[in-house]
């Protein structure tokens, strides 16, 4: 079932057209979803294009090669660019000055602090973390609103995936079950 918007089904933002991106835009698809994938390289979004079924899927699919483009209505906007901190940096910037100022910006990394990233905006309470693998872990940040937590977490979840909620500092090994603080789907 798709998490909705005010308005319907989610406008999803999906920055990098590598493998990561056309899988969760496949499942966001799948999910009901309305889906702009943004590459730089052409040839990914055909790849993409070629790979992702649309026919009978309840969601859609669009490709554009602008950051600007794909941001434009975003509901939420995740990242696929690589986890090193100039690319980040520069993804970041650019959403914060592109987005409307509804739209949440999911940072996905498995290294880089997604304090010290929101604080690099205006929007640090719509700035969340995501470690996106065979499921999710969701890193609040210091100042991640609950709304930006609950879209987010609700977004994932419609896909169909695992999603573990913890705090950014909060070590990765740290078994979330065994503590009633944090939200936890399984």
């Amino acid at each position: 079932m798709a998490v909705e918007s005010a308005n319907g089904p989610l406008v999803l933002a999906l920055i990098g057209a590598g493998r990561a991106g056309r899988s969760l835009a496949a499942l966001a698809v799948a999910a009901g979803h309305h889906v702009v994938l943004e590459d730089v390289l052409p040839s990914r979004l055909r790849e993409a294009l070629a790979a992702i079924p649309t026919a009978g899927q309840p969601g859609s699919l669009q490709t554009v090669t602008t950051v600007e483009d794909a941001v434009r209505n975003a509901d939420l906007v995740i990242d696929f660019v690589p986890d090193e901190l100039e690319s980040k940096l520069e993804i970041v910037c650019m959403v914060d000055r592109m987005a409307p100022p509804k739209t949440v910006l999911c940072v996905n990394t498995h290294a880089l602090s997604v304090d010290d990233l929101a604080r690099c905006t205006y929007r640090a309470d719509r700035c969340i973390g995501a470690a996106v693998g065979e499921g999710v872990r969701l890193l609040r940040g210091a100042q991640t609103s609950a709304a930006s937590v609950m879209l987010a977490h609700r977004f994932f979840v419609s896909c169909g995936l695992g999603v573990d909620l913890a705090d950014e500092h909060t070590p990765a090994d740290y078994d979330t079950r065994d503590h009633p603080a944090p939200v936890t789907t399984r």
